[in-house]
């Protein structure tokens, strides 16, 4: 009975959480300039400069701010900063 709780558990929980962060990985790996984002704080913003840890993110014209390179949580469609 504990074994089949264990599976459970497993494939409700633990291996799709293990999907997730392999996606999350992938998508900080291909980040390059000119990408819309978002940031765990709910900065949008525009790629300037991608460097191996930090990246540089310009939010308004002349505002540019870094961010670490884990904190960027999704890409969002070019053309999505105009209309925001």
């Amino acid at each position: 009975m504990m074994v089949v709780f264990i599976v459970i558990f497993y494939f409700l929980l633990i291996r799709p959480q293990q999907k997730k962060a392999k996606e999350h990985q992938a998508m900080l790996a291909k980040l390059a300039s000119g990408d819309e984002v978002v940031t765990a704080g709910g900065v949008l913003g525009k790629v300037i400069e991608a460097g191996e840890q930090f990246i540089t993110v310009e939010i308004a014209d002349g505002v540019r701010i870094k961010v670490q390179r884990f904190q960027v949580t999704s890409l969002v469609p070019k053309g999505t900063l105009k209309s925001a």
